[in-house]
C-alpha cells in the first residue's frame, strides 16, 4: 500500500481544513426527495408535542416563519424542532430575507403515506 502524499495533495487537505465555507453552502438547506421519505422519521418527528404542534399550526396556516409558533422552549431547541421536521421530510424551509418560512409538504406526505397525516392530526386533536 502506498502511502506517499506529495506536497501538492497535503496542500489541497490543508486548504480544506482552515479555508471557511463559502457563502453558497451557509445557506443552504436540506429536503429529503419525496422518494426518501421514511415512515420511522417521520414518526420519530411526529412523536414529539411542540414539533406535532408545529405540524399542527402549518396544518391551519400554511407559509409560517420559524417566530410566529408561541413555543415554551429556548430558540435553540425551536431551531432543533424544526430541523428534525425538516431532514424527516415533514416540512420545508426557505429563505425569504433574514427569516425561514414554513410550509406542510402534505402533498408528499400524502403520497407517500396516504392518511397518515390526517390520522396523527386528528389524534393530536382528541
Amino acid at each position: 500500500m502506498d502511502t506517499h502524499v506529495t506536497q501538492g495533495q497535503a496542500s489541497a487537505a490543508t486548504a480544506r481544513l482552515v479555508e471557511p465555507p463559502t457563502v453558497l453552502d451557509e445557506g443552504k438547506l436540506c429536503h429529503p426527495a419525496r422518494e426518501e421519505i421514511e415512515l420511522a422519521a417521520v414518526l420519530h418527528a411526529l412523536s414529539d408535542p411542540m414539533r406535532l404542534r408545529i405540524v399542527a399550526g402549518l396544518a391551519v396556516e400554511d407559509k409560517r416563519t420559524c417566530g410566529s409558533f408561541d413555543l415554551p422552549v429556548t430558540k435553540s431547541t425551536c431551531t432543533h424542532h424544526f430541523r428534525v421536521l425538516r431532514e424527516a421530510g415533514v416540512i420545508r424551509q426557505r429563505h425569504e430575507g433574514t427569516t425561514r418560512l414554513n410550509s406542510l409538504r402534505r402533498e408528499d406526505l400524502d403520497k407517500r403515506f396516504p392518511g397518515l397525516l390526517d390520522s396523527v392530526l386528528t389524534a393530536a386533536e382528541a
